[in-house]
């Protein structure tokens, strides 16, 4: 890899795989340098990212306000360094702008914000706003006759905002088959499970029952979110939901299902014991 292609990103040329490993090591270092924390639920999204930038999204670091582009909005704000990387390394912006994450004085703050970032359709981080926004997107979309998708991926904590089922009832009513929604159930939030705070299940029933065309998947099976994110819409007139059964902190073996990792942020033994697992996972193709 060029020195120019670092600076400009060149991951769009790689594999998703190679792409979702980049914004995982991206993010811990990230995390580490501002010493911010959500790198537990930066971790469990790394592959949903990987595959819809590097291999879904009809978008161009080029032309990033381009009318015909997808709308990609990250609901679940708090792990916004996972977006940022994506993005600077799909050549949105410089990947070394990436080391400022949550300093002073940065553009790239803890919540993923729009403002000065190309490739950032909304500022997020108060839970249950995402997919309202996105319905509203979708629903724009539809009256002037374009032919975008919009993305929302949300959090399966943030499901317990009364707004999100609010906007679940909106799409479909509406028939917003535009619409994709991602749900990142890594089974934790904030301080306990999910299924402690506020259950979900039967969740995709329940979601059903609302109308939409709901899916299932493994997280972080990149053949199978590839499948599932592209044949979308699942069925005509119906939104589309994607339940994604992923791990939090995925990729370092313990953050992994470690609820500590939602506010904790990796320094010293911790992130140089975080770098050395996920430099045992480095795929082929970055090697």
């Amino acid at each position: 890899m060029t020195e120019a292609e670092k600076q400009t990103g060149a991951s769009n040329r790689l594999g998703t795989r190679a792409l979702a490993w980049r914004i995982r090591r991206h993010a811990v270092n990230m995390v580490h340098l501002g010493k911010s924390s959500h790198i537990g639920s930066v971790l469990s999204i790394s592959d949903i990212l990987a595959v819809l930038y590097g291999a879904v999204l009809n978008v161009d670091p080029e032309r990033p306000k381009m009318p015909a582009r997808d709308r990609f909005v990250l609901s679940k704000g708090h792990a916004g360094a996972g977006v940022y990387a994506a993005l600077a390394e799909c050549g949105f912006f410089p990947v070394e702008i990436l080391k400022s994450h949550y300093q002073n004085g940065s553009t790239l703050s803890g919540h993923v914000s729009h403002i000065d970032i190309p490739g950032v359709e909304l500022s997020t981080g108060s839970l249950g706003h995402g997919l309202p926004v996105g319905c509203g997107m979708a629903k724009a979309g539809k009256l002037a006759g374009q032919g975008h998708k919009v993305v929302v991926l949300l959090s399966d904590g943030e499901c317990d905002e009364g707004s999100n089922w609010e906007a679940f009832l909106f799409a479909a009513h509406h028939k917003l088959d535009n619409l994709l929604a991602i749900i990142d159930y890594n089974k934790l939030q904030s301080i306990h499970p999910v299924s402690e705070t506020l259950g979900l299940e039967p969740f995709a029933a329940k979601l059903e029952a609302f109308g939409w065309a709901v899916a299932e998947a493994d997280g972080h099976d990149h053949d199978e979110l590839q499948r599932l994110f592209s044949s979308a819409p699942h069925e005509i007139g119906k939104p589309t939901c994607i339940i994604a059964n992923t791990v939090k902190g995925k990729g370092v073996d313990f953050m992994e299902n470690e609820v500590l990792w939602h506010y904790r942020s990796p320094q010293g033994d911790e992130y140089e014991a975080a770098i050395a697992a996920l430099e045992e996972s480095r795929p082929a193709d970055e090697r």
